[in-house]
């Protein structure tokens, strides 16, 4: 089931409930609960993405410049992995959970067990349109659940693929695919969904929440920030600026959880520097330029580079038609300035010097949480200070990024930078309601529980209760 949204906003909303109304009749059949139509879907999924990789190679070169082996390794890897996963441990994450009781509460057993939520919403991103849209899915119907995707409007190539692959490899009574921009998304939100994932900005997530909380709809929000990448005295320079330099690169720094700015200590700044700079020209031989998704992005990103307060190092050129930005590192800009109070999102590091550790932390905690920070160095204490001092969606120690790919870690932000965490198991219970089950005999039925009540009576329960 595949809805294309025509132009007019009645006829969108008037299609818009038609697929919504069909896919709760499929939940209400209860067939997406079987196990069998679980794994049957997660591995259509796996089947989707490799067997069609040529096809959306070609849709995100289109739509973004990538090359088939970054579209591979951005989108087509990683979703193969989460539902690879998910499909090895369905049945044990399926399973009911037996547990205690208080002593008041015997005889008895206890007892919870997951349920689907029922139909659900993912609203997906330009800049990994189909893992990050995907790969909820994959907790979707890992769930039992029917679903709603949305894939961004910025991306129309891959949104267009995805709405004629999707029904060919899924159940098409059960997963449907709504094309549109924000008010096909608004449309979607009006349906009372039983539960809506969004991976985006902090101001469409707000619009999301607004969408929904007229329905009390569970929202569950991907965000970003500017995630800090702190390089302390200790670290190892080649290893830090390599890995650093490689997440600040892929798809041109489109990344959420890719390093925002460098916090580095002024005892090895200059080596660092030096090594950064270098290790990018290195990994610029034979690669196409990056290319910014699209105008309204470049001009953001062009607006940051404006005005900064500090020293462009290298890079920064700009070519609007192209709408390529060669990658810049600056050093010590202005901490007011546009560039280090928003989120970069593109080829643009900011390095700044850091006198300890205790000035690192500080900076961090200045600002909203970030959706990760990255350390890098070798001290124990260091690493617990980062993670006892400081709050964020998660934390890597000497690399950047690499948790996202972790099917056995929550992946999710705390504050500013999201809401709920997915992938692996933690997708499958956000999809999940957790019910409650006891089971009580009818005897023995104590008349204690029951008025009136004497004072005995009430001697007694407060003993057991």
């Amino acid at each position: 089931m595949t809805s294309v949204l025509p132009g007019s906003a009645g006829s969108q909303v008037q299609d818009v409930a038609e697929v919504v109304a069909g896919l709760r009749r499929t939940f209400a059949s209860r067939r997406t609960r079987a196990i069998g139509w679980r794994l049957e879907q997660l591995d259509a999924i796996e089947r989707l993405v490799t067997e069609r990789e040529s096809e959306i190679a070609e849709a995100l070169a289109a739509d973004q410049g990538r090359t088939a082996h970054y579209a591979w390794l951005g989108e087509v890897a990683p979703t193969v992995a989460e539902a690879a996963f998910a499909r090895k441990h369905l049945r044990r994450w399926m399973r009911k959970q037996r547990t205690g009781l208080p002593l008041s509460m015997l005889p008895g057993r206890a007892e919870y067990r997951y349920e689907p939520l029922g139909v659900v919403l993912v609203i997906g991103p330009w800049n990994y349109p189909v893992y990050l849209t995907l790969s909820p899915l994959v907790a979707a119907v890992a769930a039992g659940n029917c679903a709603v995707l949305k894939p961004s409007e910025h991306t129309p190539a891959t949104s267009a693929l995805l709405a004629r692959l999707i029904p060919q490899y899924l159940d098409p009574a059960a997963v449907a695919v709504v094309e549109g921009a924000a008010d096909a998304t608004q449309a979607l939100l009006a349906q009372a969904m039983d539960h809506v994932l969004f991976t985006g900005g902090p101001e469409i997530g707000r619009r999301i929440l607004e969408g929904a909380a007229p329905h009390l709809t569970p929202v569950t929000l991907e965000l970003g920030g500017k995630c800090p990448a702190i390089v302390a005295a200790d670290a190892d320079i080649p290893v830090a600026a390599r890995r650093i330099a490689w997440m600040k690169l892929l798809n041109s720094g489109q990344t959420c959880i890719a390093p925002d700015y460098a916090l580095v200590d002024s005892r090895v700044r200059d080596e660092f520097l030096a090594t950064l700079t270098a290790t990018i020209e290195e990994f610029q031989v034979g690669e196409p330029a990056g290319r910014i998704i699209d105008a309204r992005q470049f001009d953001r990103l062009s607006r940051l580079l404006d005005g900064h307060g500090g020293t462009l190092l290298r890079g920064g050129s700009l070519d609007r038609e192209a709408l390529t930005l060669d990658p810049a590192v600056v050093l010590d800009p202005d901490p007011d300035s546009a560039l280090m109070q928003e989120e970069i999102f593109g080829p643009v590091l900011p390095v700044v010097t850091t006198s300890s550790l205790d000035d690192a932390l500080r900076r961090i905690n200045s600002g909203p949480k970030p959706l990760a920070a990255y350390l890098f160095g070798s001290s124990r204490s260091d690493r617990e200070r980062l993670l006892n001092e400081t709050s964020s969606g998660g934390v890597v120690i000497n690399h950047a990024a690499m948790h996202c790919l972790i099917p056995q870690l929550p992946f999710g932000g705390v504050g500013h930078s999201g809401m709920g965490a997915y992938h692996g198991r933690w997708g499958f219970e956000t999809f999940s309601h957790r019910k409650a089950v006891l089971v009580k005999p009818a005897k023995p039925d104590p008349s204690v529980m029951y008025p009136p009540y004497t004072e005995s009576k009430k001697k007694l329960m407060r003993r057991f209760f």
